[in-house]
């Protein structure tokens, strides 16, 4: 009787894996890159690689209902006559009206002002609905300079030159005419339904001493009233940070690139720029190798996501953080409830690959008014209120375990690394060591 070996089970390769190919044939079919909105989908190390060292005998930890953990922060003290006082270390991050809908810019500003915080405008200038529902409101001032003039700078509250996101750092944005309604194109003085794509570079500087008098003449715009603002994305944080501190910012915000955007091409998106995580040791050294650790706030974004990542930034130096995927999805971005809608378009409510086409089934990420009435600012607001209430709420309970009466009192002792590459980055001890890499230890 002759034995015959099993068939073995065929071995898909890692580099040419499903979609992998999906892509080359894609690619191979049309002729062009794909485009899609949204952050990076790639696992990178992030704040779950990191862990708090709770107190225990050696540290004395805080009673959760009878002492008292401070959250607020104060942004733009610097050179502002009116900095912003925030009773939360969470703001709600630029995203452009044309990218959202007014009903979810509306949203937007009902829910941070319910908890105590900023919203900021994105491209495409200011609108009422988010300027009415703002009590604190950061106008982005971008290189395309699309909404932007003096009337609406001096009605915000700050102003946040961006030089770069996350996402896509040294490239420009992209807003496909499915999306340039009447309203947008009237905003952005562009024709109806035409693309749009947003220049990688500020027309009128070629340099960070063009930014000093860039930010010069925005202080002499506003009476010197309100902060300045520097967003930068994740490439080089010690030398950008380093480089907006000297020309005078207030504020610096740092967006790793798992900060979203409302359209860009995925190769940008994969391929470009560094995990949010190794983005702010580098930049928080630049402020402290510039004597300005605390004067010039630090804002982190990029995957921001609950408490305990808001607490794990500022232990490593952060002022605040700032969320815009978390937000959109508060709000009812991704909702399982239009699953039907979301599979007619041959994509689920997890995947976000749709939010460029102006087809949203929330609602959020469209300028169709069908599809916006499913929008309800009001109790869209008080969704996102609460979720970063919850957002405070989680980083105080790890600050009292920590045994600190303030958030901000939070530091890298508290924290140890799962991984090599987490303790490398984060430049704090690989677990049940001393050990960070680079830097000795056992």
């Amino acid at each position: 009787m002759s034995y015959q070996n099993p068939p073995t089970k065929p071995r898909p390769s890692a580099t040419f894996d499903e979609y992998t190919m999906s892509e080359i044939r894609r690619a191979a079919a049309t002729g062009i890159y794909d485009i899609r909105g949204a952050g990076a989908k790639r696992k990178l190390p992030h704040f779950d690689d990191l862990l708090f060292l709770g107190a225990s005998i050696s540290r004395y930890p805080l009673e959760g209902y009878r002492e008292k953990c401070g959250t607020n922060v104060v942004l733009g003290s610097r050179h502002a006559k009116k900095p912003i006082e925030l009773k939360i270390p969470i703001t709600i991050a630029g995203m452009s009206f044309g990218s959202l809908s007014g009903p979810a810019k509306e949203a937007l500003g009902r829910g941070a002002t319910i908890a105590g915080t900023s919203t900021t405008t994105g491209d495409g200038g200011m609108t009422e609905e988010e300027r009415g529902h703002s009590e604190i409101l950061v106008y982005q001032y971008l290189p395309s300079r699309y909404g932007m003039n003096p009337r609406d700078l001096r009605r915000a509250d700050a102003i946040e030159i961006v030089v770069g996101q996350g996402a896509k750092p040294g490239g420009g944005g992209m807003l496909l005419g499915q999306k340039i309604s009447d309203r947008v194109a009237e905003m952005r003085t562009l024709p109806k339904g035409i693309d749009q794509r947003s220049a990688s570079r500020h027309p009128d500087w070629t340099g960070p001493d063009d930014l000093e008098i860039k930010i010069l003449e925005l202080r002499e715009i506003t009476n010197w009233e309100k902060p300045i603002y520097v967003k930068v994305g994740g490439a080089r944080p010690y030398y950008d940070t380093a480089l907006a501190v000297k020309a005078g910012a207030d504020v610096v915000v740092l967006d790793g690139m798992q900060g979203g955007t409302a359209a860009t091409q995925e190769v940008f998106i994969e391929n470009v720029g560094m995990p949010t995580l190794a983005c702010i040791r580098p930049a928080v050294q630049a402020l402290q190798d510039l004597g300005m650790h605390r004067k010039v706030q630090l804002i982190i974004s990029g995957g921001v996501r609950n408490g305990a990542d808001v607490a794990k930034a500022l232990a490593l130096g952060a002022d605040a953080v700032s969320i815009g995927t978390a937000a959109l999805i508060a709000i009812g971005e991704n909702d399982p409830r239009w699953a039907a809608d979301y599979e007619a378009l041959h994509t689920t409510a997890a995947a976000y690959d749709d939010w460029h086409e102006g087809k949203d089934p929330s609602g959020i990420t469209t300028q169709d008014p069908e599809l916006m009435k499913r929008v309800d600012p009001v109790a869209a607001g008080r969704r996102l209120a609460n979720y970063l209430k919850v957002m405070a709420l989680e980083a105080q309970t790890i600050a009292r375990a920590c045994g600190k009466n303030h958030v901000h009192n939070l530091e890298p002792e508290d924290l140890c690394a799962l991984t090599i590459e987490a303790s490398a980055m984060a430049q704090v001890p690989l677990a049940g060591t001393s050990w960070i890499p680079g830097k000795g230890g056992y």
